[in-house]
């Protein structure tokens, strides 16, 4: 095995401080394996870390991916339920407090020391990455490792639908922000029972929109989004809203397309402060609802929805490519010519 290894690297907090470079395989500890990656994600929160853009806190030098599967080249002498050659995928959470009341309660996901790979601690995008044994899920030999790295977002998308809303058959869902998360929204809302999913973009994503209808989304607008929901139904609004874009026009859009007792997933991200009056929500009396990241339950049922084919998440992925061509998906999906990129180390 060679000493070294090329990686995607974010070393800055300047605007495009990312670049290819050379690094040290790591070691691991007993509890740990080291993982050959066999493919990794290029996840949204890449693309702001590396236009400076992001709203979280990054331990720089850093290498990006978080979204990964691949095979265990190496484990620790404590490693129990894994061995050397295993298929598996990865949890996010690289670091949490086993002690604190979030973890013993299962939902690691927000413990407030949490780091996750590829902000907190080295993440994918290279050939061999550290990995904690608890963050494994084993996968069947029929999952590739290019469908397979996808499970974080299919479990994002999971926890926002299926865990933080509730839809009951029939209910109506507006999914705003056709973004790789919000398609996976749509369709596992579809999956979970809603009768009627319309998704939500701007004139620009009309690639996206296609790829939102060939996953089971009934409707996708690029305007008029109001007026659609009121002239459709009973005219009170949809029963659920998520908010997969993040920024502060979007959420004010959900406020004003749900139903008075309605429901509103937030997903996305926004740092900008909000420029509007949130009196709506309590005329309406609407839940709001915060959803982030995942725990170990919900991988364990996207990897039976994928490995079943319940789950086709095959149209967003649009490109796989070597490390080398980072910087071309990067900017394929900034320009919305991908949808999602894959990269294989």
């Amino acid at each position: 095995m060679p000493d070294h290894m090329n990686a995607v690297v974010n070393y800055d907090a300047k605007p495009h401080s990312v670049a290819l470079q050379t690094i040290p395989i790591p070691d691991i500890g007993e509890d740990d394996v080291l993982l050959e990656v066999g493919a990794v994600g290029v996840c949204g929160s890449d693309l702001h870390q590396w236009h400076g853009t992001h709203s979280w806190p990054v331990n720089y030098p850093c290498v990006l991916g978080h979204e990964f599967a691949g095979r265990i080249a190496k484990a620790g002498t404590r490693v129990s339920q894994f061995k050397e050659g295993d298929r598996v995928v990865s949890e996010t959470a690289a670091v949490i407090n086993p002690h604190a009341p979030q973890s013993r309660q299962g939902l690691y996901n927000l413990d407030p020391s949490r780091l996750g790979f590829g902000y907190g601690v080295n993440g994918a995008m290279t050939k061999f990455v550290r990995v904690p044994e608890r963050c494994l899920h084993t996968i069947p030999d029929t999952l590739s490792f290019e469908l397979a790295a996808l499970t974080e977002p299919c479990s994002v998308a999971y926890n926002a639908v299926c865990m933080q809303a509730r839809i009951r058959p029939g209910d109506r869902v507006l999914v705003i922000g056709p973004g790789p998360i919000g398609l996976l929204c749509s369709a596992l809302a579809k999956l979970n029972g809603a009768g009627e999913v319309i998704v939500a973009g701007l004139p620009g994503d009309s690639y996206r929109l296609h790829v939102a209808r060939s996953m089971g989304a009934d409707q996708t607008l690029t305007e008029h989004v109001i007026e659609f929901v009121k002239d459709t139904g009973d005219g009170y609004g949809v029963d659920l809203v998520v908010d997969a874009a993040g920024v502060s026009s979007t959420l004010q859009l959900a406020m004003e397309a749900v139903r008075p007792a309605g429901h509103i997933t937030k997903v996305g991200w926004g740092p900008q402060p909000l420029q509007f009056s949130l009196d709506p929500m309590v005329q309406k009396a609407v839940t709001i609802q915060g959803s982030f990241s995942h725990n170990w339950p919900i991988w364990e049922r996207i990897l039976h929805l994928l490995s079943t084919g319940q789950l086709d998440i095959s149209p967003i992925v649009n490109r796989t490519a070597s490390l080398d061509d980072w910087q071309q998906c990067f900017t394929g999906m900034l320009e919305g010519k991908y949808v999602k990129t894959v990269l294989t180390p």
